[in-house]
């Protein structure tokens, strides 16, 4: 047993390792897609920065100091050699890095993020295991006619349903504002649950849906019926063998969906009045900000290369055949 686990640690090292260089041109990729936006922006983004009265002295300052005086290729080359030095570079539209504005607004988002991806597993994967276990029965059909309102519904829509009935007249929630969690955990969580259950609606629905069919399809295998012919608990049957056997498919759903909710956030978080990364590449985008565009548009490609870089490791883990 000793020899096995050494075997499948070694073969997860080596899992990991090789998708991990595989994320170099992926990075490289991203850096040239982030560069790539700066010719893409309508009108002057250095006349953008500096305002449409200020004198050509001061607009050519900004372009030098932006390296957009520069060939494509060598600021390419030149935002390489900064990132490999941890510089993200600085808006000429305040005092701070792009590296400190991130960081600032990270903590916001990943809040959101983690605890959309939270809701969504829990009343997603459970409601599809509860309708796969009362099939074709009245809480099956239940579960299925709300799964299917809740993927019509854009979210916005479902946001604003929630302000109204939780912030205005219930007044048991505030509707906008962001509290850290090492300031007040109670408020942190209060202000954080109406955004998060507006990202995870949607996503908590097609889990359901992809949840309900897997295990719909692996309680009629063959070996759940040995299972209990062998005189298995019910609860047995379906945590410790069913679940995982049809766990591969809501996993596939749920790592495609969390780009989605990382996408989302931009609006919810203007939505919800929370200053996280969302409202800074509304922001940034509004003010034609480029190195705080490139540096948001990194962060962003770096999550979803770490989403699918964990996505294959529970992969591993949980269908050992799968890894290669």
């Amino acid at each position: 047993m000793e020899i096995d686990s050494e075997t499948m640690g070694l073969t997860m090292t080596r899992l990991i390792g090789r998708r991990l260089l595989e994320m170099i041109p992926l990075i490289l990729g991203i850096l040239l897609v982030a560069m790539l936006l700066v010719p893409l922006m309508p009108g002057d983004p250095a006349r953008a920065m500096a305002g449409e009265d200020a004198p050509e002295s001061a607009v050519e300052a900004i372009r030098q100091q932006m390296n957009l005086d520069q060939p494509f290729f060598q600021r390419y080359f030149t935002f390489i050699g900064d990132l490999l030095q941890g510089d993200l570079g600085q808006s000429p539209r305040s005092s701070l890095t792009v590296a400190d504005q991130i960081v600032a607004a990270a903590p916001v988002t990943i809040s959101l993020a983690l605890m959309s991806v939270l809701l969504a597993i829990v009343l997603g994967v459970g409601a599809g295991i509860l309708a796969a276990l009362r099939r074709d029965g009245v809480v099956d059909r239940g579960i299925t006619a709300v799964v299917a309102l809740l993927q019509a519904v854009p979210p916005f829509l479902v946001g604003l349903v929630l302000v109204i009935v939780f912030a205005i007249n219930a007044a048991v929630l505030p509707a906008t504002g962001f509290v850290p969690f090492g300031e007040d955990p109670a408020e942190w969580l209060r202000h954080i649950i109406l955004p998060a259950f507006t990202l995870a609606l949607p996503v908590a629905a097609e889990l359901a849906r992809q949840a309900r069919g897997s295990m719909v399809d692996t309680l009629d295998q063959d070996f759940v019926r040995t299972l209990r012919a062998k005189g298995m608990s019910e609860s047995s049957i379906v945590f410790k063998h069913v679940a995982r056997n049809a766990s591969i498919p809501v996993i596939t759903v749920l790592g495609l969906n969390i780009g989605g909710i990382l996408g989302g956030t931009a609006v919810i978080e203007v939505i919800y009045g929370l200053p996280g990364i969302g409202s800074l590449t509304v922001n940034a985008v509004g003010a034609r900000d480029i190195f705080v565009i490139q540096g948001l548009v990194l962060v962003g490609g770096l999550a979803m290369l770490l989403v699918n870089l964990v996505v294959d490791v529970s992969y591993g883990l949980l269908k050992p055949q799968s890894r290669s």
